[in-house]
């Protein structure tokens, strides 16, 4: 399995001929080394309905015929864009071609602004798990720190862990760190910071504070076999 980082939250998993996008946001993304048309994914995974995560969703799922799969609310929404969506919950995973998807909790905010500058509720946030080659992955998508991310470590043996860092929107560096404790992955990778003026961080300072994993500082384009 290869897994690479994308700037923001976006990241690639090519696993058993397929390729999967989670939170694809690329367009807008001064961050990402991505073109939309050069992407032609599989199957798309979204944490929630912002638009800085729902990114150009549509516009490669049309594209490329991906499945897109979300929390419900996200799911029935974005399947009025004539693109074919799986709408789960909370806790629940469910077994694809390309792997097995769960959802879990994190705690943030959830809705999709149109063009025309309507507010569309996109139910709740989530962090996913993603199992394929006995291997799991955990992109924790925007969130606080929470006691229960320690029932996710508990639960799961996690390989590789996406954290956000940036603070303002989601937990900074040091309750990144603390997650990290909690999670108990193998290694993890800082994510959501330097996109935006607000969540400037210096990833170091992260580094710094994680014991217990190892810590991969990625940059646009750099990948993981695992």
């Amino acid at each position: 399995m290869k897994i690479s980082y994308h700037g923001h939250s976006v990241v690639k998993i090519q696993t058993q001929g397929k390729t999967i996008l989670i939170d694809p946001f690329i367009n807008g993304n001064e961050l990402t080394d991505l073109t939309v048309s050069g992407e032609q994914p599989d199957a798309i995974l979204l944490t929630h309905a912002h638009n800085d995560h729902v990114g150009d969703t549509v516009e490669l799922a049309k594209a490329s015929g991906a499945v897109v799969v979300a929390t419900v609310e996200l799911a029935n929404y974005l399947g009025t864009q004539g693109i074919e969506t799986v709408g789960m919950n909370l806790g629940g995973a469910h077994h694809f071609d390309f792997g097995t998807v769960k959802f879990t909790k994190a705690f943030h905010s959830s809705s999709y602004t149109t063009e025309s500058g309507d507010v569309v509720y996109g139910g709740m946030p989530a962090g996913i798990l993603f199992e394929a080659e006995g291997k799991t992955v955990y992109h924790a998508g925007d969130t606080e720190l929470f006691g229960d991310m320690e029932l996710i470590g508990k639960r799961h043996s996690i390989d590789l862990a996406f954290v956000p860092i940036g603070d303002f929107f989601t937990m900074g560096p040091d309750d990144a760190a603390y997650a990290v404790e909690l999670i108990k992955p193998k290694t993890v990778v800082p994510v959501h910071y330097n996109t935006f003026p607000p969540i400037k961080q210096d990833p170091e300072h992260f580094k710094s504070q994680v014991t217990g994993a190892q810590v991969n500082i990625m940059q646009p384009g750099d990948s993981i076999d695992l």
